[in-house]
């Protein structure tokens, strides 16, 4: 497995590699989440190339830039069980060297839930992914289906910008006890991680009332704030029930249908989601 920390050392890996490549965006600190969407490029591709960045453009003041977890070393042992080919594992400075002033601004999709909560971070998202883009000239690049507001975002930049990317979305990974995973998980305590369960309890509990036939939007976000709520340690910041496609919220659910939150937890700031009426 080649490791690779510079732009123009990735470019001329990429020219010299024979059939089709797939890339997987990571801020590191991997988990199963990260090796499904590896998994599922190694299938799909030729080769596959990894990136590690954690990105500062994406994070807002007083975000977690400086205390997002690393561990290079374990990464790195990770992907190299799992086959892949090269890691791009630049520095920040050779994403963002000196007088860099230019930045991807993607409407519409990012104007509500984590646009609206964190202004600027899917301007940090569109740049560095077209960054990444450009550099690794990828067939497909793997995104996992809990960042769903995070892949429109995407999806959206790639039409409006002819990127020749297909753009794959890999289901959410989750623990045994339903906690969607996440490298923030790290900074749950015991009597937090418990709290936490709240979140796919609320959205599996909803998910089983639209399949049970409610429809009323309303009525399927109370049922997700109702096992928030139960919980003292968990702090709803949104629950939303959105067109799957616009991020338009709805009072009836008679389309694909993301259900999404975000709430904190201590230290730890989660998001998950489920679509309901998909394939329907």
């Amino acid at each position: 497995m080649r490791v690779i920390e510079t732009v123009a050392a990735l470019r001329s890996w990429r020219r010299a590699l024979p059939g089709t490549l797939g890339l997987v965006p990571t801020m590191g600190y991997l988990h199963e989440g990260h090796l499904a969407l590896v998994r599922r490029a190694r299938a799909e591709n030729d080769h596959v190339v990894v990136s590690i960045f954690v990105n500062p453009t994406q994070f807002g003041p007083g975000e977690d830039f400086a205390a997002y977890p690393r561990d290079t070393e374990r990464d790195l042992a990770l992907l190299r069980g799992e086959g892949v080919d090269a890691v791009f594992l630049p520095p920040v400075e050779e994403m963002y060297p000196p007088r860099f002033s230019t930045a991807v601004e993607v409407g519409g999709v990012t104007e509500r839930l984590e646009g609206a909560a964190r202004p600027g971070h899917f301007r940090g998202v569109a740049t560095v992914v077209a960054k990444l883009f450009n550099q690794s000239q990828p067939d497909r690049a793997y995104f996992g289906q809990k960042d769903a507001q995070q892949v429109l975002v995407v999806r959206q930049m790639v039409r409006d910008l002819d990127m020749p990317v297909e753009v794959v979305t890999v289901p959410t990974v989750r623990d045994a006890d339903g906690l969607a995973l996440s490298s923030r998980n790290v900074y749950l305590g015991p009597e937090e991680r418990r709290a936490a369960l709240a979140i796919p309890r609320g959205l599996f509990a909803a998910e089983a009332a639209f399949r049970a036939g409610e429809r009323d939007a309303a009525r399927l976000r109370a049922v997700v704030m109702e096992h928030l709520e139960a919980e003292p340690l968990v702090q709803p910041e949104y629950v939303s029930l959105a067109d799957a496609e616009t991020l338009e919220e709805l009072t009836v659910v008679d389309r694909p249908a993301l259900l999404s939150l975000a709430a904190r937890v201590g230290r730890a700031r989660l998001i998950d989601n489920v679509v309901l009426g998909e394939g329907e």
